[in-house]
Parts: structure tokens; C-alpha cells; sequence
């Protein structure tokens, strides 16, 4: 049975998705992935994808490339003739189910995250749920990362009740993320870990920091993550420079290992807007560490307050320092106590066993009745 998996990168696959790629492989799967090409393209090659390049650009809207890449999905697809195929991201959900349905291929879409497409009430925001209600009539089911998520699709009318379901995240696998024994940094060390972009409330990190130095807090406030200037809200270079030089942040870049600079965070923070279910929170967390996060879909489903971090109101600067101020002035018990509760979460809830059992008991049940 062929099951062809598509993304935005195969950067996502490969870091997200690979546990499940495997176990699909090592049951007798065919596995086609279908992505840009990136520096991780060669590594699903080696762990036995047969991998098919794709012309995608993930920012915006623009119909003259979102048609092209609607013909070119069609074109791989009707060259594989896969059995089903696994959409993740907003376009492979939106143009790949197009491209799918023309072809009688049958779907499986999830539904990673909104960003705040669904905050705005603009011409933009207009079409993405005008593209959402014609494309998710055709998959079989469509999984959601959070409730919340679920619940405004299936309130808007996008997807039936009887399609959607839940899946936590894209889970985390808990044997490579795990805590480290306990330390705390001198000074206190926070950590952000994102792409450079407003939506992950870059600019109210930034804010509370100048206030809590201002109060003459003495901590480390590190960013791990890329630039990324060209997406339509990214954050301008120099103003990222500018913060690196009057030393507001500790920059750090990006890496293919968060292990290390999560264990030598005494803290994780994530002020974003809207999330699906945050990678980054569900490895702050496996690895047992606190977090502070904003009380948003997606990032409290991870969090819960007072028990493995704490929630700060949504592009509240104010709120958010005081939330960090708070978790700065823990003593070692508790701080210990939020890593290990957050821990105990990942392992009851967000195991990526549960996310990869769930699509197989799908697919093997698809493939019987087929």
C-alpha cells in the first residue's frame, strides 16, 4: 500500500514526522514524501522515502502559484497513484485535497495550526475560510491539534462533526527529549525558541525583558530560532540587530539539536498568538522544564497554570513580565516540581506513540475496507 505524506518542508518531516514515517516502513509501507527540497530532502531518502520535489511557497496568497501548485500536486499524484494521502500545513491541506479530489485519491488533512489567519477579519482571512470550506469536502478526516481548533471548523460549517478529531500535536517523542538532573542557572536563564515573527509575540518578549531589567531583575533572556525577514510578519533584520546590540537578547541562532539549550534554560517562554499544539512547549515540557506561555489555543493545552508553567494574557507585555518575574523567584522545589508535572503531561497525553498509533488504525482500517 502506497501512503504519500506532504508538507511545506521536508525539514518538517523530517524533524516532526520521521517516528512515524519509520513505523509506516517498517510495517510494509510504500512512503512517498512530497516537499520542497531542503537539506533534510537526502535523509528521508536514506530512511527509505521515495521522495518527489514540489514548488511550494508558504507565505501568502497568490493565485497564479497557488494554481501551479495545485496542477503540479495533481501531476506527482496522479504519477504515484498513492492508496491515501497525508496533508499537513495550510496548503497541502487546502490545494493538495484539490489536487486529490479531481483524482478520486482519498485524504487524510491535519490541521497544524490557524496562526491568526482567524483573529483577523480582513480580505485575506476572508478567503482562507472561503478556500477551507470548498477543499475540506473531500478529505475522509481531518485531525485537529487542540479543541479549540476543531471547534471553530466545525462551528463555521468548514468540516463536518462526523470528519474531524483530535490528535495532540504531532506528539513528542519522549525517549529523545528527556529531562536532565536538575540545575539552576546563575543567573536565571530564559529561553524562546521560535522563527522571528510577530505572531510568536517576539516583540512583548523583547518588551517585558527592558521592564524586568528595568526593576534590575538579573536573568539571561535568550532567542534560538531563524530570521526570517521575508515572511509577510516577519521582523526586520536590523530591528533583530538592534536587540542584539544594546544586549535586550542573548541571540542565539538555530541548531538541529534544542536539546542542550533547553537544558541549560532554567525556563521556556512562548508568548504567541495562536498555536496548534507548539512543538517547542512539548519539548520545554518532556525535557522538565517550567514554561511560561500565553493563555491561547494551543499553548494552554500544553500549559497549565500553576502546574507546569505559567499563563500570561495575549500581547499583554506587562502581564508576561510579571509571569517570568514570578517564575524567576521560584525556589528550587517548585521550580523542580513544574519540570517533572510537565513531564508526567507529555508522557499521559502527548506521547507521540498515541499520534502514530491513531493514523495507523486509520490507515489499516481504510486499507480493509478498500
Amino acid at each position: 500500500m502506497k501512503v504519500a505524506i506532504v508538507l511545506n518542508t521536508s525539514w518538517n518531516i523530517y524533524n516532526f514526522r520521521m517516528n512515524f514515517v519509520r513505523t509506516l516502513i517498517k510495517q510494509g509501507y510504500e512512503v512517498h514524501t512530497i516537499a520542497p527540497v531542503d537539506p533534510f530532502t537526502p535523509r528521508l531518502e536514506e530512511a527509505g522515502c521515495h521522495h518527489h520535489p514540489v514548488r511550494m511557497d508558504s507565505r501568502g496568497i497568490n493565485p497564479v502559484k497557488d494554481l501551479a501548485l495545485i496542477v503540479e500536486l495533481r501531476s506527482i499524484y496522479k504519477k504515484v497513484r498513492p492508496d491515501i494521502i497525508l496533508h499537513y500545513t495550510i496548503k497541502p491541506n487546502i490545494y493538495g485535497s484539490f489536487a486529490a479530489a479531481t483524482l478520486g485519491i482519498p485524504t487524510v488533512n491535519n490541521v497544524c495550526g490557524l496562526g491568526t489567519v482567524f483573529l483577523r477579519k480582513n480580505l485575506l482571512s476572508r478567503i482562507a475560510v472561503f478556500l477551507y470550506r470548498l477543499s475540506f469536502r473531500f478529505p475522509q478526516k481531518v485531525f485537529f491539534q487542540n479543541p479549540d481548533d476543531r471547534d471553530l471548523f466545525v462551528g463555521k460549517g468548514l468540516v463536518s462533526p462526523s470528519a474531524a478529531d483530535l490528535l495532540p500535536g504531532s506528539g513528542i517523542d519522549l525517549n529523545w527529549f528527556t529531562p536532565a538532573p536538575f540545575t539552576r542557572s546563575k543567573p536565571f536563564t530564559f529561553l524562546l525558541i521560535s522563527r522571528l515573527i510577530t505572531d510568536k509575540g517576539i516583540f512583548e518578549y523583547v518588551e517585558a525583558i527592558r521592564r524586568l531589567k528595568a526593576e534590575g531583575i538579573n536573568a539571561r533572556f535568550q532567542v534560538l530560532g531563524a530570521k526570517d525577514p521575508g515572511h509577510r510578519r516577519g521582523i526586520p533584520i536590523p530591528t533583530i540587530q538592534r536587540w542584539i546590540d544594546d544586549q535586550t537578547i542573548e541571540y542565539l541562532g538555530t541548531t538541529e539539536d534544542v536539546r542542550p539549550y533547553i537544558h541549560s534554560a532554567d525556563c521556556v517562554v512562548l508568548p504567541s498568538y495562536r498555536e496548534g499544539t507548539p512543538h517547542t512547549l512539548l519539548e520545554a515540557a518532556s525535557c522538565a522544564k517550567p514554561i511560561v506561555a500565553t493563555d491561547v489555543p494551543g499553548c494552554h493545552h500544553v500549559v497549565k497554570d500553576q502546574y507546569n508553567g505559567m499563563l500570561c494574557r495575549l500581547k499583554d507585555a506587562d502581564d508576561l513580565a510579571e509571569k517570568m518575574k514570578a517564575m524567576s523567584r521560584l525556589d528550587d522545589e517548585t521550580l523542580r516540581r513544574f519540570g517533572m508535572n510537565g513531564r508526567q503531561k507529555m508522557e499521559a497525553e502527548f506521547a507521540d506513540t498515541v499520534v502514530i498509533n491513531k493514523y495507523l488504525e486509520f490507515i489499516a482500517g481504510f486499507r480493509k475496507a478498500s
